[in-house]
């Protein structure tokens, strides 16, 4: 059967565009949707409009996550121009670009907006102060191979606003969301050969928290070769992107904008393997990624890579693995070249219990940005510089509750059925740079007994505000039960 679903709403001439062989595309707000009040910007001198995303609806109002904030999506193979304005007055003397290190340092112009050039496929966000209200911009590689909407294998949304509910995929389809494309919905992809893709949004906002149209806001089970690249998600009201025993799943330059409610996390792959995730931003309330291996007939969650991402966790961590777990094996998980550009809590934990191996796990090239909700006052710093980290208990407040890097142990906590730990071995922890106003943030590993310990763990030039740590570090804690440990 035919799929062509772009006659559900008066499809927008894309006067504003640049034709499908011009080297930057952009794409009209469609009618009925709101832009942001906060920002006005210009692409090569064109205005655009910037859609908006919401922070802790209720029943998490009282949450302070910066509030409503904006985010807008162009194509380019060849450098633009954004020329930014703030539209409320605020002052823009720190106005900064996160992530740093792709040094993009906006220029006051004599008319008091600013202009930024950008060279290459990227995404940033344009902040005045931390949280409060920023501008997401996420320049995309041109699209390639778009699929016909005559396609009788393609599910196709064209430019504007639809109410879809459940959008079921099956083996051999292609999910297209063009650019304009705002489609409130879920989808449930169960089959092989799957690809969603496109320019547009996934709108989960017109749900309640844990009220979708799916259990997942993108959920992929029981399948092989899913490719999922391009989209925007926004306001997730429950998990994500989410795979179940599924078997190589590429995930690829697709953008999170969640904060919305708890358990929003981002992608979580769930009891599968070989899955592939590359250049994506991800914001949300709850964890960043979690890898989960829910039960213990779907097999293990092994194979799993995540890289060139931006990581931005309101409450939660950025990466979560080994809760709600009971799967044999975690093992083989990378995360390298990746930034970190607001974070809250225990950035990676580890923590794998009910006899769960967690084994080959490496972090790589990863940059930490720490802001204002991180930053201790000038008696923390003086309390952070005399606590002997060597005797510290997991269960004290500064272990719990201050921004820790990376944190792991076998654990037992209220996600297991079997009240037994697992097993950690041979961690890689190396080149984490961590910059921005100092917080008590740190490494933390032990074990828990003889069989449930934390074997092979190496660190390697963690360099901490500019100061390379050593195997004595005070915010280097390796305790009991902790075994062949390198740290140089």
């Amino acid at each position: 059967m035919k799929a062509k679903l772009w006659t559900f709403a008066t499809i927008l001439l894309l006067s504003a565009v640049n034709s499908s062989f011009a080297k930057v595309n952009l794409w009209p707000v469609p009618d009925g949707e709101p832009v942001s009040q906060y920002w006005s910007v210009e692409i090569n001198g064109q205005k655009v409009g910037a859609l908006t995303a919401r922070t802790a609806d209720e029943p998490f109002q009282n949450y302070d996550y910066g509030g409503e904030y904006a985010f807008l999506s162009v194509d380019a193979d060849e450098p633009i121009t954004l020329k930014i304005k703030e539209e409320t007055g605020a002052n823009l003397d720190a106005l900064t670009i996160r992530p740093l290190s792709l040094g993009l340092k906006p220029t006051r112009n004599a008319d008091g907006t600013f202009s930024v050039t950008v060279d290459k496929p990227c995404q940033f966000s344009v902040e005045y102060d931390g949280r409060l209200h920023p501008l997401l911009v996420f320049v995309n590689p041109p699209e390639e191979n778009v699929p016909s909407p005559d396609d009788e294998n393609v599910i196709y949304f064209g430019p504007g606003v639809c109410r879809a509910g459940r959008i079921a995929v099956k083996d051999d389809q292609t999910l297209y969301l063009a650019p304009g494309a705002i489609v409130q919905g879920g989808i449930h992809v169960e089959g092989k050969n799957v690809k969603i893709c496109g320019r547009g949004v996934l709108d989960s906002t017109p749900w309640k928290w844990r009220e979708g149209p799916t259990g997942h806001t993108i959920a992929v089970t029981n399948s092989q070769n899913v490719s999922i690249e391009g989209i925007i998600v926004r306001g997730s009201s429950h998990w994500t992107v989410v795979p179940v025993n599924s078997d190589r799943v590429t995930i690829h330059n697709i953008k999170l904008c969640g904060g919305r409610v708890q358990n929003d996390d981002g992608i979580n792959p769930c009891n599968s393997r070989d899955v592939h995730v590359s250049n994506c931003f991800i914001r949300t309330d709850d964890d960043c990624m979690a890898l989960k291996g829910l039960e213990v007939d779907y097999g293990n969650c092994e194979d799993v890579t995540a890289e060139n991402c931006v990581f931005w966790c309101d409450r939660a961590r950025i990466v979560l693995m080994g809760h709600e777990s009971r799967a044999p094996y975690m093992r083989r998980v990378t995360f390298r070249n990746c930034d970190v550009i607001h974070s809250q809590t225990r950035n990676f934990l580890l923590e794998p219990g009910e006899n769960m191996r967690m084994e080959d796990v490496t972090f790589e090239n990863i940059r930490f940005e720490t802001g204002k909700e991180n930053a201790l006052s000038p008696e923390a710093l003086e309390k952070m510089k005399s606590i002997d980290t060597k005797t510290l208990r997991f269960d004290v407040d500064v272990a719990n509750k201050d921004n820790w890097l990376f944190v792991g142990r076998p654990t037992v906590n209220q996600y297991m059925r079997t009240q037994e730990p697992g097993y950690v071995k041979n961690i890689t922890i190396k080149n984490i740079t961590v910059t921005g106003p100092a917080s008590y943030c740190g490494i933390l590993f032990n074990g828990v007994d003889d069989e449930h310990s934390t074997d092979g763990l190496t660190i390697e030039n963690f360099v901490l505000f500019g100061q390379k740590q050593t195997a004595d570090s005070p915010l280097i804690h390796i305790g009991d039960f902790t075994k062949n440990v390198e740290i140089k």
